[in-house]
Order: C-alpha cells, then sequence, then structure tokens
C-alpha cells in the first residue's frame, strides 16, 4: 500500500478508500474490495497501522479520495486520527459515507430524538437530561410516572451498549450510565416490550444502504440475526419496517445506517435505537452467534459500491 512510490508534484487519487478499525472479519473488506475491483475502481483501506500517514498524505496533497466509506470514527472524541481523518476528506471535498455534520446529527440521539417525534415517528416516551442537571435531577411526577419502573437510560452519543442502563430505577442511576460514558446528554427511556411472533420477538435491525433496505431478525437477548423471509413480512404484516428506514433515511439524510425497531403488543413499531451509522459487518460465517448473515454482508458491499460508483461518476 504505503510501499508504492509517490512521485514529487503527482497526487495519488483512489476512487474509493475505507476507514477501519479491524475489529471484524474480513469478510467484508474483500467484499468491498472484490467489487471495486469489478468497477475498475482503485481501493485503499485505511487500517489503523496506516491512518496517521494516510492523514498527512492527504493534508500535504499527495493522496486524494474521491469517496471515503468511514466504517470507524469516534464521533464523540474530536482529537481521534479518524474523526480528524473523515474531516479533512469532507473538507478535500471527498464524497464521504456518511458527511460527518449529517452523520453526527443522526447518531445523537438526543438531537434526533425531537426530529423523529415532528415526523410522526414512534419512540418510546423520553426525557432528555443535560449532564448539567444529572446532579440532584427530580422527575416531574408525570415523566416519572410515563418512564415507568424498570426504564432505560442511554447517553447520547453512546455505542456498542457502553452506558446503557436497563434496569434503572430512580433518578439515581444517572450516575451509573455517567460514570461508563460521559457525555452532554442522557435519554430516560419507558422500557418497550416486543410482541412474541410464534415465540420470536418482535425485534428487527433493518439496514438502509443507498436507498435499499434489508430487514434482519434481531433478538434483543441473544444478539442473533436472522434475514426476514418475504413470506414472514407478509404473515406478520411487517412491511412498515421498509416505510420508517426510508423515512429515517429522508428526514436525516443519511446515506449508510440501521435502525433498531421493535413491534408492540399494540400492533405499533417503535423506534428503539434511532441510527447506527458505521455498521458493524462481522459476518455470521466468523461468528455464528452475533454475526450479520453473510448474504446481507455481500449485499450492503456490494450496494455500497454501486452507489459510490454513482457518486464519483457524477464528479470525475
Amino acid at each position: 500500500m504505503f510501499g508504492c512510490r509517490i512521485l514529487v508534484g503527482v497526487t495519488r487519487v483512489y476512487d474509493l478508500a475505507m476507514t477501519h478499525k479491524l475489529d471484524a472479519d474480513d469478510f467484508f473488506i474483500h467484499r468491498v474490495q472484490q467489487h471495486c475491483a469489478e468497477r475498475g475502481l482503485n481501493f485503499f483501506l485505511i487500517e489503523p497501522l496506516w491512518v496517521e500517514a494516510f492523514h498527512d498524505y492527504v493534508a500535504s496533497g499527495k493522496i486524494r479520495a474521491r469517496a471515503l466509506l468511514n466504517m470507524h470514527s469516534e464521533h464523540h472524541q474530536p482529537g481521534d486520527i479518524f474523526h480528524r481523518l473523515v474531516w479533512l476528506a469532507h473538507e478535500r471535498h471527498a464524497h464521504v459515507v456518511d458527511p460527518p455534520e449529517v452523520a453526527l446529527a443522526a447518531f445523537d440521539k438526543a438531537r434526533l430524538h425531537s426530529r423523529l417525534i415532528a415526523a410522526g415517528l414512534n419512540t418510546p416516551f423520553t426525557v432528555v437530561v443535560p449532564r448539567e442537571r444529572v446532579d440532584g435531577l427530580v422527575l416531574a411526577p408525570t415523566d416519572r410516572a410515563a418512564l415507568g419502573t424498570p426504564f432505560v437510560i442511554k447517553p447520547a452519543m453512546g455505542y456498542g451498549r457502553r452506558g446503557v442502563i436497563l434496569d434503572a430505577t430512580s433518578e439515581a442511576d444517572l450516575k451509573r450510565s455517567q460514570a461508563v460514558w460521559p457525555d452532554a446528554n442522557y435519554l430516560l427511556q419507558r422500557r418497550i416490550a416486543a410482541r412474541l411472533l410464534e415465540g420470536e420477538p418482535g425485534y428487527f435491525r433493518v439496514f438502509y444502504v443507498f436507498g435499499s433496505a434489508w430487514c434482519c431478525w434481531w433478538n434483543c437477548f441473544t444478539d442473533n440475526y436472522r434475514l426476514m423471509t418475504v413470506a414472514e413480512e407478509q404473515q406478520f404484516g411487517l412491511a412498515p419496517l421498509r416505510e420508517i428506514i426510508q423515512r429515517i433515511a429522508a428526514l436525516t439524510g443519511m446515506k449508510f445506517f440501521s435502525s433498531e425497531i421493535a413491534l408492540t403488543d399494540a400492533g405499533e413499531f417503535v423506534l428503539i435505537d434511532y441510527v447506527n451509522d458505521q455498521c458493524h459487518m462481522l459476518s455470521q460465517s466468523a461468528s455464528p452467534q452475533t454475526g450479520v448473515p453473510d448474504e446481507l454482508v455481500e449485499a450492503v458491499a456490494r450496494r455500497l459500491v454501486e452507489g459510490v460508483h454513482a457518486l464519483i461518476g457524477h464528479s470525475r
């Protein structure tokens, strides 16, 4: 990769560069590389070993990426090298999937929550608590009753369940979340119970990629994924999942993300985890218990490259 010689005064241009922490198996990476090769796109994998050098080469003008697929950066850490690289690429007019200001606005649950409500999307009853109010917080009796017991606490910028409290019983539990994940805001939410559909929780993760959507059963107790069949979608009336994900995409402007959605006993589809960007594409063949079905990983990789090809095709 960086073993190639860069000529003085010549900018090396990559059609697609992808940030990646190498925290999953290589199946997704290989499929992205494969689909780039099939379309004649050159590709560079920005893994931790290369990120500092790649950042410096972009800053000096020796490297330019037409598109950057961001599979790893820390939104809550402005000093993170991947975070800085994504912003630099954006400032140098790369097509970033997704642009940092778009991704940040969607990823921040506290900022997005009111927009979802205004758009008519169902969310759990929620109280947003700024960190300045954590000490000594006393909820209004109506809010406390609406939250129920136990309730859920989430850091607004958290991910990977860090700082999530599923068994909160009082305002004091905010301290438990804050100790794990210091944040500007916290969401206190009513716990949502999913309807059982022939013994399986009606809990789903829906992936959105450049206008295409894939629905998975996602067992929130075991973390196990299973692709939804057309017959199941029709049998259980799950078509609204596709409408919901399209509405979220239109609202946020995101091109690649997933959302967690529960179907309740009342027949309502409720957004549980609003927007997950930088989707963790660990394959099921590598991790049968928690991995994403290989067929879906392949489809996502293909659609991402198709989408990127269309983006840069209009800007060559």
